[in-house]
């Protein structure tokens, strides 16, 4: 053992010795540059040899070193204040650290002691001590959620005593649109955009950029005086956690999006709420929207329910049962489309399920009426819907003429509509004449989107001939030049081969 420790003493000898001379290496190199006396000792050695142009050498040779001396010296001096400033920028950033945690320490006590008030004020509202009313927002890992809970505690639906029919709300949002926000569209325009409120959940606004697509639902919000929530769809959204949100395992808190605040807020009142998807199809609309998609298709609105989290806490939201969500059906996701080489294709999976509405011309300005913002409850405009679809429901006539024609396109072009498109068109027709439009416009109109949009998936050149074919027959089967939105649209394709 003793054999061991002479080994050891000697091999850290060897390895801190080597550290230590080092440092005195660098302190013997730094005395010996500064070594006034040294410099002085060697000039007086040699001074005696030189002879005239010697002297400018020695002179320049000196002069070298102390320009290389005073460099050093400034090197230095110049890393001292950085380290000095590094240190003191740490000490600070230690200080504004220990601030934060205080102010935050603070937080955490006035929440608390709002949340105690908060407690105590349901019941006292309520005019009764009912300890199950009061709303515990502590420690809940959905603050936004939790925090509309409170706002909207014991506070009723309201009733805004509506009184237009759809012709007249056409009227009024038009021109409330150009009077106060200078957004001019054609009667038509709002027209379709009525009618697509009624037949579906998700409505496409595509067209050439600068024609006021995402003006038209912004209007709409402002018409309604609730604000559109717009979701800017990036490239990099993958999953409807963009959309909803997600629950941070390492946090314990669900991060809460704008999207799901909106949803879960429209649950607890009767207005209409608007979510707008701008450039949708900047990212796969399957990717983020596939479960939605779904869950609008249901015909029962009971079971539109979205999956937050696995399981439900005891101090969850109040609307969220189990980690479920109920989709509140007062909400409509309004998404806008430019068709380019950034994008991409929107599929028939969105399109069946959707309206689109083509924007590709701008508004002419008209000398509009001054009508100001409305408050619309959800159930009267819902009213107006389920009335139209009486009131105006497609003729028998029309219905047979559509079954011929689809019958036609089987036959010619190997293409079918569903019955999820018949049905949107059953609704979108009848609110589209209630809108002051006429039958056979709105089916021409819903037809060229819904159905014929399909043809681009077929070999036009192999069909080229089959179009002039389809359009007479359009012409014989419900009038010359009655059908002008799909015969424009068939020439347009022929056109493109």
């Amino acid at each position: 053992m003793e054999a061991f420790f002479k080994f050891l003493y000697e091999i850290l000898s060897l390895f801190f010795g080597g550290i230590f001379n080092i440092f005195k290496g660098i302190f013997d190199g730094l005395v010996q540059m500064f070594n006034y006396n040294s410099y002085i000792r060697v000039l007086n050695q040699y001074k005696g040899e030189f002879n005239g142009s010697d002297w400018i050498f020695v002179v320049m040779a000196i002069g070298s070193i102390v320009i290389i001396l005073s460099l050093t010296i400034v090197l230095i001096v110049l890393l001292a204040r950085k380290y000095i400033k590094f240190r003191k920028g740490l000490v600070e950033q230690e200080e504004l650290l220990r601030e934060v945690s205080a102010l935050n320490e603070e937080v955490v006590k006035l929440m608390k002691e709002k949340d105690k008030i908060m407690s105590i004020r349901g019941p006292i509202l309520d005019g009764e001590n009912n300890e199950e009313d009061a709303i515990n927002t502590e420690n809940t890992r959905f603050s936004k959620l939790t925090a509309i809970d409170v706002l909207y505690h014991n506070v009723p639906k309201k009733d805004f005593g509506n009184d237009f029919t759809l012709e007249q709300l056409v009227d009024m949002f038009r021109n409330f649109s150009a009077y106060y926000l200078r957004l001019y569209y054609r009667e038509e325009m709002i027209r379709l955009f009525i009618a697509s409120l009624a037949s579906t959940k998700l409505i496409i606004l595509q067209g050439i950029s600068g024609t006021g697509k995402t003006s038209l639902a912004y209007a709409w919000g402002k018409f309604l005086q609730n604000d559109s929530c717009v979701a800017s769809v990036q490239p990099s959204w993958r999953d409807r956690t963009e959309l909803f949100g997600y629950f941070n395992e390492f946090t314990k808190k669900f991060n809460e999006t704008d999207v799901l605040k909106e949803i879960y807020e429209a649950g607890y009142t009767d207005d209409i709420y608007t979510v707008i998807l701008d450039e949708m199809n900047i990212s796969r609309v399957e990717y983020y929207f596939a479960e939605m998609l779904s869950i609008l298709e249901m015909p029962n609105k009971d079971e539109w329910k979205v999956e937050l989290v696995a399981s439900g806490w005891p101090n969850d939201p109040k609307k969220l049962m189990d980690g479920k969500l109920k989709i509140a059906p007062n909400v409509w996701y309004i998404g806008t489309i430019n068709n380019d080489d950034s994008t991409f294709m929107v599929t028939d999976k969105v399109y069946d399920r959707a309206m689109p509405i083509d924007i590709n011309e701008k508004g002419q300005v008209f000398d509009a009426k001054d009508i100001p913002a409305q408050k619309i409850n959800y159930s009267y405009l819902d009213n107006l819907f389920t009335q139209a679809l009486k009131t105006y429901s497609i003729s028998e006539e029309t219905l047979s003429k559509i079954e011929v024609m689809d019958d036609f396109v089987i036959r010619h072009f190997r293409i079918a509509f569903g019955n999820r498109i018949v049905a949107h068109m059953k609704r979108f027709v009848p609110v589209y004449m209630a809108c002051g439009g006429d039958e056979l416009d709105g089916i021409d109109y819903f037809l060229s989107r819904k159905v014929l949009r399909k043809f681009e998936q077929l070999n036009i050149a192999y069909i080229r001939d089959e179009i002039d074919n389809y359009i007479d027959f359009l012409d014989k089967t419900f009038g010359k030049e009655r059908m002008k939105e799909c015969q424009e649209y068939l020439r347009r394709l022929k056109k493109s081969v």
